[in-house]
C-alpha cells in the first residue's frame, strides 16, 4: 500500500510541474516559498497515511492472529464436544437396550400368563364342549355298524334318482315314494306290501307340496317330511303331513347348500338322515374336494343343536347315514366298483378306524342315488338305478375306549 502512496505522489509532482511557470519566472522568490510549502504540507499527509496505514497493517494482524487463536480452541472445543456427544449417545443406547430387555421381560411374563389363562380357558371350553355334547348324544344307543348282511330289492322304477322312506319316529307302516331330484309331488302307501305291488287298494294318497325339493336327501320324523327347499341354496322345509302344511322352515349355517354333498351325487346339496339320537344333515364344507361337515338339528325348535366338521371328503363319495350317532359314509370310483364305508366320525370319539370291518355293500351298477337308516326296524333304505332297496345291516356293541 506504501508503494501505490508513493506512485500517487509522484504523478502528483509531474502534475504539478506541468503547471510549473516558465523559467523566466521560476526565479519570483515568493512562488518558491509557496511550492516549498505545499510540498511539505503533502509529505506530512503522506507521513501520516503512511503511520496510519502501518497501524491499521499491525492491528489486521494481531486480530488475525486473535482470530486464529480462537479457532484453534474452538476446534478444541468441538472435538470435546463431539466426544462428550458420542459418550452420551453410547450411554443412551445402552440404557435403551436395559429398558427393552426389562420390557421383554415383562412382555414375556405377560405372555406366559396369558398363555397358561388362554390355555385353561381353552380346556375348560374343550370340557364344557365335550359335556354338551354327551349331553346331547345321551341315548341308550351303544352299537356300530359291523357289516352289510343282504340285499332285497323291493321294488324297480325307470326314475335313475328319488328317494323312498318309512317314518323313522313312529311305528308308521305306511311307505313314501319321492320320485326324482326336483319335484313336489309325494306318494304315500298304506304299507310296504302296498308299494311292493303297487295295488290299487287301498290306493296311494298323493300330496302336493306347496315348494318343490332339491336333491334325494329328505327324510319323515314323526309325522313331518323334512327337506331342502330347491328354490334356495341351505333352506329346510318343515312340513306337515297331517295337516298338508308348512310347519317351519331354517337356513342352514355354514355354507351349506355351496356346493354338492357327494361327488357322485348330481343333486343332492343337503342330505338329511335319522337315527337314535334325532334329526341331522350332512353338508360340503368350502372348497373343491372339501370336506363333510355334520350338524346336529333340533326337530321341535328346529334350530342347530350341534356341528362338527369331519375329516370325510366330499370326492368319490356317494352317500352315507348315520347309525347310533356315527357317521358313516359309502365311497366308490364309478361304474362296477364295489361300493364300501371308507370314512366315519363319531362326535364322541367311541369309535376308531381300526375297529372296523371291510364295510362293503353289494355290487351295483351305478352308485347310490340315498342311503338312509331307519332306527326302527334297524334297516337302511336306499335308491338305486331306479330300484328301491333295502340293506339288512349287522351290528355290536362299541368297544370301550
Amino acid at each position: 500500500m506504501v508503494v501505490a502512496l508513493r506512485g500517487a505522489f509522484a504523478l502528483m509532482i509531474l502534475t504539478l510541474a506541468a503547471f510549473l511557470l516558465p523559467p523566466q519566472c521560476a526565479q519570483d522568490p515568493a512562488m518558491v516559498h509557496y511550492i516549498y510549502q505545499r510540498f511539505q504540507v503533502l509529505e506530512q499527509g503522506l507521513e501520516k497515511c503512511t503511520q496510519a496505514t502501518r497501524a491499521y497493517i499491525q492491528d489486521f494482524r494481531e486480530f488475525s492472529k486473535n482470530i486464529s487463536i480462537m479457532l484453534g480452541r474452538c476446534q478444541t472445543d468441538t472435538s470435546d464436544y463431539k466426544s462428550a456427544v458420542n459418550s452420551l449417545a453410547l450411554r443412551v443406547e445402552r440404557a435403551q437396550r436395559e429398558i427393552d430387555y426389562l420390557e421383554y421381560l415383562r412382555e414375556s411374563d405377560i405372555c406366559i400368563e396369558s398363555e397358561e389363562k388362554t390355555l385353561a380357558e381353552k380346556l375348560l371350553q374343550e370340557a364344557e364342549e365335550d359335556k354338551k355334547v354327551r349331553t346331547l348324544l345321551n341315548a341308550s344307543c351303544n352299537n356300530m355298524l359291523t357289516g352289510i348282511k343282504s340285499l332285497k330289492i323291493v321294488k324297480k322304477t325307470t326314475d335313475i334318482d328319488g328317494s323312498w322312506l318309512k317314518d323313522a319316529g313312529s311305528d308308521s307302516a305306511k311307505v313314501y315314494f319321492l320320485i326324482g331330484s326336483r319335484n313336489n309331488t309325494v306318494w304315500e302307501f298304506a304299507n310296504l306290501r302296498a308299494f311292493m305291488e303297487d295295488s290299487t287298494k287301498p290306493a296311494p294318497r298323493k300330496l302336493i307340496l306347496p315348494l318343490s325339493w332339491q336333491g334325494s336327501g329328505h327324510v319323515i320324523y314323526k309325522g313331518f317330511l323334512f327337506f331342502h327347499n330347491q328354490a334356495t341354496s341351505n333352506e329346510i322345509i318343515k312340513y306337515n303331513l297331517q295337516k298338508r302344511s308348512v310347519e317351519d322352515r331354517m337356513l342352514l349355517p355354514g355354507g351349506a347348500g355351496r356346493a354338492l354333498v357327494y361327488q357322485h351325487s348330481s343333486s343332492t346339496y343337503i342330505d338329511l338322515a335319522v337315527d337314535e339320537h334325532g334329526l341331522w344333515a350332512i353338508h360340503s364344507g368350502p372348497g373343491i374336494q372339501g370336506h363333510l361337515v355334520l350338524t346336529k338339528i333340533d326337530p321341535g325348535t328346529f334350530g342347530v343343536e350341534h356341528s362338527w366338521d369331519t375329516p370325510c371328503r366330499s370326492q368319490d363319495a356317494e352317500a352315507s347315514f348315520l347309525l347310533c350317532g356315527v357317521l358313516y359314509v359309502v365311497y366308490s370310483s364309478g361304474g362296477q366298483a364295489p361300493h364300501r364305508i371308507m370314512c366315519t366320525y363319531d362326535p364322541l370319539g367311541t369309535i376308531r378306524e381300526e375297529d372296523l370291518p371291510n364295510l362293503i355293500f353289494p355290487r351295483r351298477p351305478r352308485s347310490h342315488s340315498m342311503i338312509h337308516y331307519n332306527p326302527r326296524d334297524k334297516q337302511l333304505y336306499a335308491w338305486n338305478e331306479g330300484n328301491q332297496i333295502i340293506y339288512k345291516v349287522q351290528t355290536k356293541r362299541k368297544l370301550p375306549l
